[in-house]
């Protein structure tokens, strides 16, 4: 072994770019040196010679000027790690990051482990055994120091000293360890070797088809895969003063981004069946065809061009942005991106579509996409079914079309009644239908559960924090339903349980049940946010006196109708509505409605000039019907020939006491619960005074006390109408189901 490091020190072995400069998990270095210590086989390495022109590259992170005259191209796991540990040298992690592998170990147990801050702090171990390779290393010392560090905290037997100077010596003597080799000559061609390398590998180790698309752009054209692990790199690091492809959405593989070419290129997503294109294998005879390769390989240089362009990555990603996704926590489907990444490269490359008009078709192709979780099973059939239905579309035009004809047989009536709602009845983490749940929140600006903010501002992905600035909150605490049996954690995080709100609100709700804390919380909001904010978090009236699965149906319901509506909003499909303020002068020009009634006074009976309960009830009833409807406005000093008399009449001392004899009159005879959504003021038309009582829709049916009944009343058409018996109950549930 030890012959093996110092060729690769000195150059003279190197890695081809068959294979990938990234080690094994340190649990697998660990496991190695531990089998080598006990003299267990660990297997054969396979080499070839390269010749002195190779361009094959150095094993670690060391640069060496000299070509390597022999490459590994069967295992370099293992010979790199056993090169990082003996020489102390950094390694590239999977995410481009430099790393030293520190391995301990324990000469009295002799045993090997990952060195931790545990074991830093064990005089049993040597934290870091590359120090037993280091030049100059006296092992008689060291040994001498490590028992007398590990006698200053336990005693030690005569045996054990011996054991332990025997096992370190033991250790330092591995690079002895002797290897079987097998060696490729140099006159065996680099095509050979791939294919010596992809069977190989095709049993144990297991490489997927881009590995072996990967390994014939390192034998035909290296200069392409560098350009792909170099893409990925920069993209997976932030903070760089250089432009990269890094982003918020996905830190792409160099597999990701082949597809991305291979899917503009050669309009395929089979992988499989892209290794034999690019080798130029006649399917009939077998035979390779040098000229159909080169052909091959020149329709995929030209789409890793497009494909890897920063300026067409930026602007396809923000087709993410405009559907409302924000950040990589919202992503359940990597492979949607790079899909609809081809799908824009397609509109841009072949059809020359606006950048503008092209990614907003994008947008909404995205939306479907992850919402269904199109690509989550069966990826490359699928889309290889997309590419073919877009295959020999004439124009620019009617490439956007048929993307938009894809969504809508996609998104049918029944997805967003009957599919989408049972897909959301799921306590997944990860839910497609949760993650378009919360970017609908984003495309409709909504704000977070009872709060003021935006979603769409309290999200920087680029911030890191002990907790998000916004979380899920269950509705139905956990602890709450712990203690009315609910237990199970499917029934518990089911999707429809969880809003967005800002954490100091969670932190407050603890376990309380909602009928606790919602009341509060809803009543403290105003008339005008009220309604969107039901609407938005999906919530039914009056949830919080609901039974818990009765809620949880209702709600799946309500999420559902609020995707849809983000959808056509996406799509273009509905316009914001502006809202409308109505003067004191227009109510009263258009007389009484559904919407709109008038009373003289609130107590005084004009006939008899005394304060009458008839007067009290009047007002009460109009107030519970525009409750129990759609909402309405009582103006009192207005007769019913929308004449103004002013407030004389009931001759309150003033307006102050004027209404607070009306809130206690709600607060008696219809309930405390619904003084938040009555809103009295007072204005001032035709030189007299008149109190405008606004009304919203109420959360429960609500009823008045008149002496021993409860009577309920409804606004219909320009009367407030009574109900009674069934007639109340039908429309009870109809109205607040």
């Amino acid at each position: 072994m030890s012959s093996l490091v110092e060729d690769i020190e000195y150059g003279k072995i190197g890695l081809p770019d068959i294979q990938r400069p990234f080690v094994w998990p340190n649990k697998n270095v660990r496991n190695l040196f531990d089998s080598l210590y006990r003299g267990y086989p660990v297997g054969y390495l396979l080499f070839w010679e390269t010749g002195a022109e190779s361009t094959a590259k150095t094993i670690g992170s060391k640069e060496h000027h000299n070509a390597p005259s022999l490459a590994i191209v069967d295992g370099q796991q293992r010979l790199t790690s056993l090169f990082a540990v003996v020489k102390g040298r950094e390694v590239l992690r999977s995410n481009f990051n430099k790393e030293r592998i520190r391995i301990a170990f324990n000469p009295l147990q002799e045993r090997f482990d990952v060195s931790d801050a545990s074991i830093l702090k064990d005089k049993a171990y040597i934290p870091d055994i590359s120090i037993l390779w280091e030049p100059g290393f006296d092992i008689f010392v060291f040994a001498d120091a490590f028992i007398a560090d590990l006698t200053s905290v336990r005693e030690l037997t005569t045996t054990e000293i011996g054991k332990a100077k025997s096992a370190i010596s033991k250790l330092q003597g591995l690079p002895q360890y002797s290897f079987t080799t097998l060696t490729l000559k140099a006159s065996v061609n680099a095509e050979m070797v791939a294919e010596v390398f992809v069977r190989i590998n095709g049993e144990g180790k297991k490489l997927n088809q881009s590995d072996f698309i990967m390994t014939l752009m390192s034998v035909f054209w290296d200069k392409g895969r560098a350009e792909l692990e170099d893409f990925a790199q920069a993209a997976s690091v932030g903070g760089q003063a250089k432009p990269s492809g890094f982003n918020h959405f996905l830190k792409p593989s160099p597999d990701q981004l082949l597809r991305a070419t291979v899917g503009l290129g050669l309009k395929r997503a089979r992988l499989q069946n892209v290794y034999s294109v690019l080798r130029g294998r006649d399917a009939v005879t077998g035979e390779v065809d040098i000229e159909k390769r080169d052909a091959q390989f020149a329709l995929l240089t030209e789409a890793q061009a497009r494909s890897l362009n920063l300026t067409n990555w930026h602007h396809f990603l923000g087709a993410l942005t405009l559907a409302g996704y924000r950040h990589e926590g919202m992503i359940s489907s990597e492979t949607a991106i790079i899909y609809s990444y081809v799908l824009y490269l397609i509109g841009l490359v072949d059809h020359s579509l606006d950048k503008q008009e092209l990614r907003q078709a994008i947008a909404e192709f995205f939306f479907m996409a992850s919402l269904t979780g199109r690509y989550t099973s069966s990826p490359e059939t699928k889309f290889d079914f997309d590419l073919a239905q877009l295959r020999g579309i004439p124009d620019g035009p009617a490439y956007l079309a048929k993307l938009r004809e894809i969504c809508s047989t996609t998104l049918t009536s029944d997805y967003w009644t009957i599919t989408l709602p049972s897909d959301l009845a799921t306590s997944a983490s990860r839910s497609p239908s949760r993650f378009a749940y919360q970017a609908s929140l984003i495309l409709l600006g909504a704000r977070a559960l009872y709060s003021p903010l935006k979603i769409t501002d309290m999200i920087d992905p680029s911030l890191k924090g002990p907790k998000a600035t916004f979380e899920q909150h269950h509705l139905f605490p956990r602890g709450y339903l712990t203690k009315i049996a609910i237990t199970d954690l499917r029934q518990v995080n089911q999707i429809a349980n969880f809003a967005l709100v800002e954490w100091p609100d969670n932190l407050k709700i603890s376990d309380q049940p909602p009928s606790a804390y919602a009341p509060t919380l809803h009543a403290a909001l105003s008339p005008k946010d009220r309604p969107d904010m039901m609407r938005w978090h999906a919530l039914p009236a009056n949830w919080w006196e609901m039974e818990y699965q009765h809620f949880l149906r209702e709600r799946r319901g309500l999420m559902a109708q609020l995707v849809h509506e983000a959808h056509r909003r996406l799509c273009g499909d509905v316009e914001p509505e502006a809202p409308v303020r109505v003067s004191i002068e227009a109510l009263l020009a258009n007389g009484e409605t559904d919407a709109v009634e008038f009373k003289s006074t609130l107590r005084t009976n004009l006939h008899t000039g005394q304060v009458d309960d008839k007067m009290h009830l009047a007002s009460l009833k109009t107030i519970a019907g525009f409750l129990n409807a759609k909402g309405g406005t009582l103006m009192i000093g207005v007769g019913d020939d929308g004449k103004v008399v002013g407030l004389n009449p009931d001759g309150f001392a003033n307006e102050d006491k004027m209404a607070l004899h009306l809130v206690n009159l709600i607060r008696d005879r219809i309930g405390e619960l619904f003084l938040p959504y009555i809103h009295p003021h007072f204005d001032e038309q035709d030189g007299a005074r008149v109190m405008v009582v606004q009304c919203e829709a109420g959360p429960k049916a609500a009823f008045i006390k008149d002496g021993p009944a409860h009577r309920f009343f409804v606004r219909g058409a320009n009367a407030t109408a009574e109900l009674s018996g069934n007639s109340v109950t039908d429309y009870v549930k109809a109205r607040f189901r």
